[in-house]
């Protein structure tokens, strides 16, 4: 059954490839769909396209569908062709012809829309609490090992002192950044196409202000013809939100392949938590985060990959853009996956203690003696021409202790600033804005 069906069936084969995949990813939207049929039978009712008492009969069939799909009990019928025309064939089913109202002044392409809107401001709220909750253990262990020093890099040549402090904290502040990027993705997300049909509006006196409040939308995308080109621009500005967190996790994951190689050796895992060899007994392989920055780096891709299947399409609706849901709507659940798999991983890391001791680390310490010299008087190129002439002349003395207070610096590592930054961050989603429409509609 097809919303679209009139006299001529279309070709097996051609219906076959047009459908494609898109049955399993309705699935997702199913809930979501039956929250925008609400909104919109209690919309029409408002305009008289419905009476009070066909859209009470919608919503009561409604959200008995609702439930259904939060108890795991929907299914897509074989001959049906959408999670759409699904629930449209239920409200006949049960309602006659009053259930097949529930289609007008809307067109299944404002109804995929919203349907996609609504499941990636779920999905986005899902992965923000993710974040939120590795964020939080980044911190915790950032505090944990303040005072254990590891070597600093550059050009992956040694280069300064630094320490686990600084290193856990600086992926915690980075997901700040990175949150921030999803917001404002978010803030386009939460916008309503509802109303805009086909792309053109309607001639039905509809009411899309109300639709908008009813589904706890921050607004609506006014121009009905820029509501349908934000489809494929919503999902690649999402999918770059995500690409910047995958990023923060796939660098996490290649220097804990380093630190943990034998000739770096700065942490551990218990063996439980590493895989070993097929041939080689004294294996322990970081298998979790080679395969966490391989998936991250999978997902980096994602916009590009939405970028190139969208690029040159003409404003309008395109059926390519049904091809989206197959690369943006799985990365949410990969992204989540990675996440809690180096949240357990980094519960039970293992520090190395003392590593600046061996002296093959002593010029970390040569800015540190450059540094001494200034403070006696000695300007800074004189006194790093002085230095560097004693590790020519391998006469280069040092010192391992520290003195960093700068903020953000070794000593002061600022995780009391950086959490509350994070804190203002989730906290101006408003995700409770949306709940409470929700609860509403669901409830009235």
């Amino acid at each position: 059954m097809k919303l679209w069906q009139k006299n001529t069936t279309s070709l097996k084969e051609v219906e076959k490839f047009t459908v494609g995949n898109d049955r399993d990813f309705d699935i997702l939207l199913a809930p979501f769909d039956v929250l925008g049929n609400i909104a919109h039978a209690k919309m029409l009712a408002t305009v008289g396209l419905l009476t009070n008492d066909e859209a009470d009969q919608l919503t009561a069939e409604l959200k008995s569908i609702y439930k259904s799909i939060q108890h795991s009990a929907f299914s897509i019928q074989p001959d049906v062709e959408d999670i759409h025309s699904q629930i449209e064939f239920l409200l006949t089913e049960k309602l006659g012809d009053i259930g097949k109202k529930i289609h007008s002044a809307r067109s299944r392409n404002d109804q995929v829309l919203v349907d996609i809107k609504l499941f990636l401001r779920s999905e986005i709220e899902q992965l923000v609490m993710t974040v939120q909750s590795f964020f939080e253990l980044l911190i915790a262990q950032s505090e944990k090992h303040k005072n254990d020093l590891l070597p600093g890099y550059t050009h992956l040549q040694l280069a300064m002192p630094s320490s686990f402090g600084l290193w856990f904290g600086a992926y915690a502040e980075s997901l700040i950044d990175d949150l921030i990027t999803l917001q404002s993705a978010y803030k386009i997300v939460n916008k309503n196409p509802l109303g805009s049909a086909a792309g053109y509006g309607s001639s039905f006196p509809i009411n899309r202000k109300l639709t908008t409040e009813l589904l706890g939308f921050d607004d609506l995308h006014y121009n009905v013809v820029y509501a349908q080109m934000s489809r494929g621009k919503t999902e690649r500005i999402v999918a770059s939100a995500l690409a910047n967190i995958a990023d923060t996790l796939a660098k996490l994951s290649m220097d804990v392949c380093l630190y943990i190689n034998q000739n770096f050796s700065f942490i551990s895992f218990p063996a439980e938590l590493t895989t070993g060899s097929s041939i080689m007994p004294h294996k322990k392989n970081p298998d979790v985060f080679e395969l966490i920055r391989s998936h991250c780096n999978q997902i980096k891709a994602l916009p590009n990959e939405i970028m190139m299947m969208t690029t040159n399409l003409p404003s309008g609706y395109q059926r390519d853009l049904q091809l989206l849901k197959e690369h943006l709507f799985p990365a949410f659940t990969t992204l989540k996956d990675c996440i809690s798999i180096a949240s357990l991983m980094l519960n039970n890391i293992e520090v190395k203690k003392d590593i600046l001791s061996d002296e093959k680390y002593k010029y970390l310490f040569s800015v540190e003696e450059v540094n001494k010299l200034v403070h006696s008087g000695i300007p800074f190129r004189d006194a790093y021409k002085k230095i560097g002439l004693d590790i020519e002349a391998n006469q280069f003395k040092y010192a391992t202790e520290i003195h960093h207070t700068h903020e953000g610096s070794i000593g002061n590592l600022m995780n009391d600033t950086i959490s509350a930054n994070m804190k203002s961050v989730i906290e101006s989603f408003h995700f409770e804005k949306y709940h409470e429409a929700i609860d509403q509609l669901l409830s009235n």
